[in-house]
């Protein structure tokens, strides 16, 4: 099965970047399957269109600002972008819009979308609060299982 996994933020607000700092663990490590693709999807928006395609299973990963303490980590199955939370952070276009142009584009995937809450954006940094840093592992190692 052709995986994709896609994290998701902007590294420069800390935490808005988790989704991007668990990408980066996993392209660091040697558990990987060969059909298995890691992308540091920033805040690409509609570029990642391309990666996305002729994936049989993308798995999404992205910071929330949801009101649940910080680190907390959620696992859902969306079928459909509607599916998707209204909106998981602070990028110009969120996953909600790339998932609802893919599928216009008539793509269909298995499809996996894990959130880390953060607390609300207030200040520039590129460091993690130590309770999102903490999960990035464990966010990283149950990806790893729903690859296997």
């Amino acid at each position: 099965m052709k995986t994709l996994i896609l994290g998701i933020g902007n590294v420069l607000y800390g935490d808005e970047g988790a989704g991007v700092h668990v990408a980066r663990y996993l392209a660091e490590s040697k558990e990987l399957a060969e059909d298995v693709v890691v992308v540091d999807g920033g805040t690409g928006g509609f570029a990642l269109l391309e990666a996305m395609h002729g994936r049989d299973r993308i798995v999404f990963v992205d910071a929330t600002i949801d009101g649940k303490p910080p680190g907390t980590i959620q696992r859902m199955q969306p079928h459909f972008a509607s599916d998707f939370p209204p909106c998981l952070s602070a990028h110009d276009i969120g996953l909600r819009d790339l998932v609802q142009s893919w599928e216009l584009l008539g793509h269909g995937a298995e499809m996996i979308l894990y959130t880390i809450s953060i607390a609300p954006l207030n200040e520039l940094t590129m460091d993690l609060m130590p309770e999102v840093a903490a999960v990035v592992p464990q966010v990283a190692a149950r990806i790893l299982d729903d690859c296997s």
